[in-house]
C-alpha cells in the first residue's frame, strides 16, 4: 500500500517537580493583565512569571526559566526568566513621541511591554506622532529601557499596507533583512564559473520548461523531457540550487533559517531570501544558464520508473509557461511544445491515478484569490481550482520528493538512520474521526475505521459519493479537520494523506528552509561525506512552527481582504453555506464571494432560543426545532465589517422555504433581554 501503519507515540507527560532554580526551556505567554506564563513541552502545568521577573523577555519569546522553590501546598509553580533564547519578533508598529535629542516609541499591542528609547541618530526622519515600524536593537539586563531604531514610517493614507505589515509582525516575521544578511547576499557572484559547470551534469541542450503562476518571479522548479531510443522517456525535475549560494551558518543562512518560509499575502510576498537571490540568482528564468539540483527519471509510457539519478546539474530553460497557457494546450491539444506538454500531462495523470489507487486521499481544493487595485484594495474575488496543468507540476514534484526521501532512508550512521527532515503526516485523530464517521452515517455514508488503509479507502469512497451533492461541502470540511497536521521531523512515520512511506520537501528551496536542509544532506550522501546534525529535530520543530505561523498570517490577511471587500455590501443579502457551528452562533460562507462571517446566537433570540448539539454540528431551536447545521444553505444580511478585528457579522434572513414544524415566529422584543 505504500503506507506505514504508524502508531502515535504518546509522550509521557512530565510531572512538575519542585526544586530550587530547576532550569527549563519554554515559551512565554503574557496576558493582558501583564502576568506571564511559560509553557514547557511535555508538562501539564505552566510556570507563573511575575512582570518583575521577565528579564527583558517579551510575549512569544523562547526563554530559559528557573523554577523557584515550590512552597508546601502551592500547586502553581513560579519562576523567573534566566535568559531569552529566541525572540518571536523584534519589529513592532506604534507611535513615536519625540523629545529634544531623542524619542520614545509606544507599541500598539494588547500585551503590556515597555516603551522603547530611540536615540537621535536612529529616528531616521520620522516626526512627532508618526506611526512607525521600530526594530529592537539592544536591551541589556541592567534595568534600562530597550533601545530601538525606526525602520520605516507608515503612510497614514495607506491603511492596507500597515495592516499587512502588522499581520506579518504579529506572526514573528521581520519586514526587512538585516544589513549583515544583505551584505552576504551582495557578495555572491552573479556569474557561473566554467569550473563549477565542469563539476555538474550538463543538460543545457535538453528541452526544459518552467510552469508557474502568471505573477510568479521565483521559479524554483523546471522539468526537462526527451524521448529515448528504447521508447521510454527521460524526465528531469530540476530544482534551484539554493544551497550552492547560501552557505551554512553565515548571516544570510541564519536569517533564512529564522524565517524558515516565505509568506504569501494577497498583495505581497515576504520572502525567506532577499529578492536578488529569490528572483534573480536562483530563479530558473528562461534563456539563462542556471545551477540546479536534479532528480532525473527514466520512465515508460505507462509511468513506470525504470531508473533514476540524483545530482547537481546546469540547465537552460527553453520557455517559461504559465499554468493558464499549459491548461489551454492540454484542453485544445495544440499549442507551443504541445507534444511534450501532452506526454508530460499523460504521465502525470497516470501517477495521480496510481497514487489514489494506493491509498492517497483525494481532498479537492479551492483557493480564493483577490483582484486588487493599485492601492491593494480588493475589487473582485476569484476562485482558483486545481486543474491538470497544476497537477502536472504537482505529480512530478511529489515523485522527486518521495524519491529523495526513499534514497536517504536507506542511509545508516553507526547502525542508526541518518538524521533527515522528513515531511510526515500521521494517521487521523481517533477522537475526531469517530464522531465524523457517525455524522457521515446520517447521510448514508459508511466508514470503516478498522485500519489506516481502510480509513483512507472510506474517505476516497465518501468523497466520490458526495461529489455534487448538498452535503459535499460539509463532509469535505469536517473530513479535513479529522486529519493530523503535517510536520517536519527526523522520525520517519510516513505521509498518511499522500500514501507514501517516505516523503520530504526537496522542490522549493527558494521559499522553504527544510528544502535547503534536504539539499545539503543529499549532497553529503552523494559525496559520501556525512556530517549528521544532532540538533536537527529541534530545527524541524522550529521550521514546523514557522510554517504554521505563516499559514496563520496568510489566513489573517485573507480575512482582512474579505472584510475590506464586504464593507461595500453592508445591508445587502446573500446566499451562504453554514461553514461552522459553536454555542455562540454559526459561521456562514457566502456562495458568491467565499467570505465567512458570524451569525451570533444573540441575533436569533427574537425567534427562538438555540442550543448547540456538538454531535450533529448544529444549533437547534428549543421551541421551533429549527436546525442550523453545517452545510445548510441560508440567506444572510451583512450587518458589520470590522477591519481592526478582521471580523464580519451577518444576520440570518428568514425565507419562505421553512417547513411547517420549523416555523420561527418573532418573539416579543423583550425576549432579547429575558428570553425565558
Amino acid at each position: 500500500m505504500g503506507r506505514k501503519n504508524s502508531k502515535k507515540r504518546k509522550e509521557e507527560k512530565r510531572k512538575p517537580q519542585s526544586g530550587h532554580n530547576k532550569v527549563l526551556k519554554g515559551t512565554l505567554d503574557i496576558t493582558r493583565s501583564g502576568m506571564g506564563f511559560v509553557t514547557i513541552e511535555g508538562m501539564e502545568v505552566d510556570i507563573l512569571i511575575r512582570p518583575a521577573d521577565f528579564n527583558t523577555a517579551l510575549h512569544g519569546d523562547t526563554v530559559r526559566v528557573a523554577v523557584k522553590e515550590v512552597k508546601s501546598g502551592n500547586r502553581r509553580m513560579q519562576g523567573f526568566v534566566r535568559e531569552v533564547l529566541n525572540r518571536k519578533r523584534t519589529e513592532f508598529i506604534g507611535q513615536l513621541q519625540i523629545n529634544k535629542g531623542f524619542a520614545f516609541f509606544v507599541a500598539e499591542t494588547d500585551k503590556p511591554m515597555p516603551d522603547f528609547y530611540i536615540p537621535q541618530e536612529s529616528i531616521n526622519g520620522a516626526t512627532e506622532n508618526d506611526r512607525v515600524v521600530v526594530k529592537l536593537v539592544q536591551w541589556d539586563t541592567d534595568g534600562k529601557r530597550p533601545v530601538g531604531e525606526v525602520v520605516s514610517v507608515l503612510n497614514a493614507e495607506n491603511s492596507n499596507d500597515a495592516a499587512m505589515k502588522e499581520i506579518l509582525l504579529e506572526a514573528g516575521f521581520a519586514l526587512q533583512f538585516s544589513d549583515e544578511a544583505l551584505e552576504v547576499a551582495a557578495r555572491i557572484p552573479d556569474t557561473i564559473s566554467t569550473e563549477e559547470i565542469k563539476k555538474r551534469k550538463d543538460i543545457r541542450d535538453v528541452f526544459t520548461i518552467t510552469i508557474d503562476p502568471v505573477d510568479a518571479k521565483d521559479f524554483d522548479d523546471a522539468i526537462s523531457f526527451r524521448k529515448l531510443k528504447n521508447g521510454n522517456y527521460e524526465i528531469g525535475v530540476h530544482i534551484a540550487d539554493v544551497s550552492h549560494y547560501v552557505e551554512p551558518d553565515n548571516e544570510l543562512d541564519k536569517e533564512a533559517y529564522q524565517r524558515a518560509t516565505s509568506v504569501y499575502l494577497p498583495d505581497r510576498v515576504n520572502p525567506m531570501l532577499p529578492e536578488h537571490i529569490s528572483n534573480f540568482l536562483c530563479s530558473l528564468r528562461p534563456k539563462e544558464d542556471k545551477l540546479t539540483f536534479s532528480a532525473i527519471f527514466q520512465l515508460t509510457p505507462k509511468a513506470e520508473v525504470k531508473q533514476y539519478w540524483l545530482g547537481k546539474t546546469v540547465i537552460h530553460s527553453d520557455h517559461r509557461f504559465t499554468y493558464e497557457e499549459v491548461q489551454e494546450t492540454i484542453e485544445k491539444k495544440a499549442g507551443l511544445y504541445a507534444e511534450e506538454v501532452l506526454i508530460l500531462n499523460d504521465i502525470a495523470q497516470r501517477f495521480r491515478k496510481k497514487r489514489f489507487n494506493n491509498g492517497a486521499i483525494n481532498f479537492s481544493s479551492q483557493e480564493v484569490r483577490f483582484k486588487l487595485d493599485e492601492k491593494g484594495d480588493p475589487i473582485g474575488i476569484m476562485i482558483k481550482e486545481s486543474k491538470e496543468a497544476h497537477q502536472l507540476i504537482e505529480e512530478f514534484m511529489l515523485l522527486a520528493n518521495r524519491t529523495v526521501a526513499e534514497n536517504i532512508s536507506k542511509i545508516k550512521v553507526n547502525g542508526k538512520p541518518l538524521p533527515f527532515p522528513y515531511r510526515t503526516h500521521d494517521d487521523p485523530d481517533e477522537a475526531k474521526l469517530l464522531p465524523f464517521a457517525a455524522f457521515a452515517k446520517k447521510f448514508g455514508h459508511t466508514f470503516d475505521t478498522s485500519s489506516p488503509d481502510a480509513i483512507a479507502k472510506s474517505f476516497n469512497q465518501l468523497l466520490k459519493d458526495v461529489h455534487g451533492k448538498p452535503e459535499q461541502h460539509v463532509l469535505e470540511q469536517l473530513g479535513i479537520r479529522t486529519m493530523a497536521k503535517a510536520k517536519y521531523t527526523i522520525e520517519n512515520v510516513g505521509h498518511y494523506g499522500l500514501g507514501f512511506e517516505h516523503y520530504c520537501h526537496f522542490t522549493s528551496p527558494i521559499r522553504r528552509y527544510p528544502d535547503v536542509q534536504v539539499h545539503r544532506i543529499l549532497e553529503q550522501v552523494l559525496n559520501n561525506k556525512l556530517n549528521p546534525d544532532k540538533k536537527l529535530e529541534e530545527k524541524c520543530k522550529h521550521t514546523s512552527e514557522r510554517e504554521r505561523a505563516a499559514m496563520e498570517a496568510e489566513r489573517a490577511s485573507n480575512k482582512y481582504k474579505q472584510v475590506q471587500y464586504m464593507k461595500n455590501y453592508l445591508g445587502e443579502e446573500f446566499e451562504g453555506i453554514i461553514s461552522g457551528v459553536a454555542s455562540f452562533g454559526f459561521w456562514v460562507e457566502t456562495v458568491e464571494h467565499k467570505c465567512e462571517g458570524l451569525v451570533s446566537v444573540n441575533s436569533l433570540l427574537e425567534y427562538d432560543e438555540f442550543r448547540h448539539v456538538e454531535t450533529d454540528y448544529c444549533l437547534v431551536g428549543q421551541r421551533s426545532g429549527k436546525k442550523f447545521r453545517m452545510g445548510d444553505k441560508v440567506m444572510i444580511k451583512v450587518v458589520a465589517a470590522n477591519l481592526t478585528k478582521r471580523q464580519l457579522d451577518y444576520e440570518w434572513v428568514v425565507t419562505g422555504e421553512l417547513k411547517e414544524e420549523e416555523s420561527v415566529i418573532p418573539m416579543k422584543k423583550a425576549s432579547r433581554k429575558n428570553p425565558k
